[in-house]
């Protein structure tokens, strides 16, 4: 890293929030660090598989955080000196350092969800804070019926993050409500299975079957306006209504 003026300060803007440690450069890494920014350390190896379910989705909510928390990744099998002094009896283990001091942590491999809880409560809020306010502006604008500044919102979360649930189905909402019917369908395809069931999910489903019944009623109800009457068949015989032909009449047999 250049370390003169302008040089070092834009190298530090890219430097990266995730990075791998060791023993030696363990102090300046977490400790030092931590007095700045709250520092997850990952302990695993890599014969553990539920740390490869972990760390990608570390990683993902690190990078999302934007700088207000950094990742440390220990490897225990090449330096096991620093997990064996703090007790890590267990992998993967995630222990989370404020202001030089172990604050927090987990064992296990959690999803998403809780992850997200986990740095949201170490960072106090912060990490989430702007994708929840552009969450909040966008439900606001598809209730008062601006679906197209709406869908840019949901858009903007989704860049940053592609499977946010509120986002797909706020935007799922919106092709809804501007009768795009097909890619309203397309975009609650893209909801994970575990996230089926949930409320905005449901929701948008419910407005897509919805509005579905309309179109359907709404193509049954064009087709009975535009087909002609129905005419019957049966042919009725011609009578004139101003003369009257009347039958001849059979003569009597005579009686002698």
């Amino acid at each position: 890293m250049l370390q003169n003026g302008g040089g070092a300060m834009a190298a530090g803007a890219s430097e990266s929030p995730i990075k791998d440690t060791t023993t030696a450069a363990f102090v300046q890494d977490v400790i030092e660090e931590s007095k700045h920014q709250p520092v997850l350390v990952d302990f695993w190896a890599p014969w553990c598989g539920p740390c490869k379910q972990l760390t990608p989705i570390l990683e993902k909510a690190v990078n999302g955080a934007k700088g207000a928390v950094k990742l440390v990744k220990m490897n225990i099998d090449e330096h096991p000196a620093i997990p064996g002094q703090m007790g890590i009896q267990s992998i993967p283990a995630v222990i989370a350092f404020v202001n030089g001091q172990p604050a927090d942590g987990f064992m296990g491999a959690l999803p998403e969800s809780q992850v997200m809880a986990f740095l949201e409560r170490l960072t106090k809020g912060k990490v989430g804070a702007e994708e929840k306010n552009l969450l909040k502006e966008a439900d606001a604008a598809l209730a008062a019926g601006n679906a197209a500044q709406a869908a840019d919102l949901y858009a903007k979360i989704l860049a940053q993050d592609s499977g946010d649930v509120a986002a797909l189905a706020g935007l799922a909402r919106c092709y809804v409500a501007t009768g795009n019917i097909e890619q309203a369908k397309k975009t609650l395809a893209m909801v994970p299975e575990a996230k089926a069931n949930d409320a905005a999910v449901a929701a948008a489903r419910a407005a897509l079957e919805i509005a579905e019944l309309a179109k359907a009623v709404g193509r049954s109800t064009s087709w009975n306006a535009r087909s002609p009457p129905i005419r019957s068949t049966t042919r009725r015989a011609s009578i004139s209504p101003w003369r009257s032909t009347p039958r001849a009449s059979a003569p009597r047999p005579s009686i002698t």
